[in-house]
């Protein structure tokens, strides 16, 4: 069953739509969908549709940018991409620099042939890898300390690994079936299809379900004192 997060979006007045990333055999239960319009899309081109409740469908014949990140599908050479992310992108300081950083680069590789971003669907909980709450800086602050509610200290539950916005969807996260979160939407290519203010917060399956039983601890900092004297700071709310 899939973990419910009414408390949580309730309780912190998250408005923007909450988004799986599935790996599943049939696109079908997931509609209506929506596709990559060109080769070099960007995922977060869909954002409106996500917030239309629609879901992005990727496959190895229509990918969009993502297809290295998404599906493991290398769409130009190690040397090409080198010199794209360097002289273009500035992402590094030197070709070498990079090189290292792909060379150790991790990638998504789903097993069923289908990705799938966009709104939950409780029905398809099994194909579900990474949940994705979009927040401002007072829900990002209060979903880390909540990522931490059943951790030990050498845990570190929560990283912001540098990578495409598209790649902190999967293929930086980590284990899938381990409670890991990471802080999201740092890639500043992609940023141009989000409010300015939103942050992505990005959790695993068993993070998502610890996540949502924090919530629903009367004991947790959810419900402290801290939280409500921070909303009435904000004017009461979020």
């Amino acid at each position: 069953m899939q973990p419910d997060p009414t408390t949580i979006l309730t309780t912190l007045a998250i408005r923007e739509p909450v988004i799986g990333f599935y790996d599943a055999p049939d696109p079908a239960p997931f509609a209506p969908l929506v596709e990559p319009v060109t080769a070099r899309a960007c995922v977060f081109a869909s954002y409106g549709a996500w917030r239309d409740g629609k879901t992005l469908h990727i496959t190895e014949d229509k990918h969009g940018c993502g297809a290295p990140q998404l599906l493991g599908v290398q769409t130009r050479t190690r040397e090409q991409m080198i010199k794209f992310l360097v002289d273009e992108e500035g992402l590094r300081a030197s070709h070498e620099l990079m090189g290292e950083y792909l060379d150790g680069g991790a990638a998504f590789k789903p097993q069923n042939g289908h990705v799938l971003i966009g709104p939950l669907h409780a029905e398809m909980d099994e194909y579900l890898r990474t949940v994705t709450f979009y927040v401002n800086a007072d829900q990002l602050a209060v979903l880390v300390t909540g990522s931490s509610y059943y951790s030990r200290p050498q845990d570190a539950p929560v990283t912001a690994p540098f990578s495409s916005g598209c790649g902190q969807l999967a293929a930086v996260v980590g284990g899938f079936d381990e409670p890991r979160a990471i802080i999201g939407a740092t890639d500043q290519a992609m940023r141009q299809h989000l409010d300015p203010g939103l942050l992505a917060f990005t959790v695993t399956r068993p993070m998502f379900e610890r996540l949502c039983s924090w919530a629903d601890d009367p004991k947790s900092s959810l419900h402290n004192n801290f939280l409500k004297r921070t909303m009435e700071a904000r004017g009461g709310s979020f």
